[in-house]
C-alpha cells in the first residue's frame, strides 16, 4: 500500500498483488481514513468517456464524484476501481455499441445485444479480493446495482445498501439510466431533483 494526496487530504492505494489478479491493470482501492466494519464503499468501474471525456451520456462521473464527496464528509470508506471498461466488454466494443445505438437509435443495452453480447460483462472478485484484504467483513455500498451487491453478498461480507442519488443529471445522462433499469432491473431510485 502506498499514500498519495488528493484535494481532501491523504489516502492510501491498495492494488491487488500479482498472483491475485492477472490483469496489466488490477483492481485497486483507495482508502480514506481508518475505514471500519460497515464503512461507505463504492465499487466503480472505470468509464473513459464519462470521467475523462466528461460525457453527458451517462452518470459514470457524476456517481464516482458523490461517492468521494459521501465518504469524504463521512471521514473515512474505500474507493474500489475496476479496469472494466464499457461494462467488461471494453472500450473498442464500447466504441461500437454506441456507433450501432446511434446508428439504429437503440439504447446501448440493445446494441450489445445486437454485437452478439449480453448487456453486463463484469465481475466483481476483485472487488471482493480487496474488501478481504482489508479485513471488511461488513460494509455499506454506495450502489443501485443489485449485481453488486449479491456479488459482495456472495462473498460472505455483510451489505448494507444506500442508493446512490445523483442531482442535476442531463437529457442524455437520464435517459441512460432509464435504460439501464428497463435492462437490468437495477433498484429504481429516482434521481434527486
Amino acid at each position: 500500500m502506498h499514500s498519495l494526496t488528493g484535494a481532501e487530504g491523504p489516502f492510501r492505494v491498495l492494488v491487488l498483488k500479482a498472483g491475485q489478479s492477472d490483469e496489466a491493470n488490477p483492481p485497486c482501492a483507495a482508502v480514506f481514513g481508518e475505514p471500519g466494519q460497515g464503512c461507505l464503499v463504492r465499487i466503480h468501474s472505470r468509464c473513459l468517456y464519462g470521467e475523462v471525456f466528461d460525457s453527458l451520456d451517462c452518470d459514470c462521473r457524476a456517481q464516482l464524484n458523490r461517492s468521494l464527496e459521501l465518504i469524504h464528509a463521512a471521514g473515512s470508506g474505500v474507493l474500489i476501481y475496476l479496469d472494466q471498461e464499457g461494462r467488461g466488454a471494453g472500450l473498442l466494443t464500447k466504441a461500437r455499441a454506441y456507433a450501432l445505438s446511434q446508428e439504429l437509435g437503440i439504447d446501448t443495452f440493445s446494441s450489445y445485444r445486437e454485437l452478439g453480447l449480453p448487456s453486463d460483462l463484469r465481475n466483481y472478485d476483485g472487488a471482493v479480493e480487496l474488501l478481504d484484504e482489508l479485513g471488511l467483513r461488513k460494509v455499506t455500498l454506495l450502489t443501485n446495482n443489485p449485481a453488486k451487491v449479491a456479488a459482495v453478498e456472495e462473498a460472505g461480507i455483510e451489505v448494507v445498501q444506500r442508493p446512490l442519488r445523483i442531482s442535476g443529471l442531463g437529457e442524455r445522462a437520464r435517459e441512460y439510466l432509464a435504460a439501464k433499469d428497463r435492462q437490468l432491473t437495477r433498484h429504481a431510485d429516482p434521481p434527486e431533483s
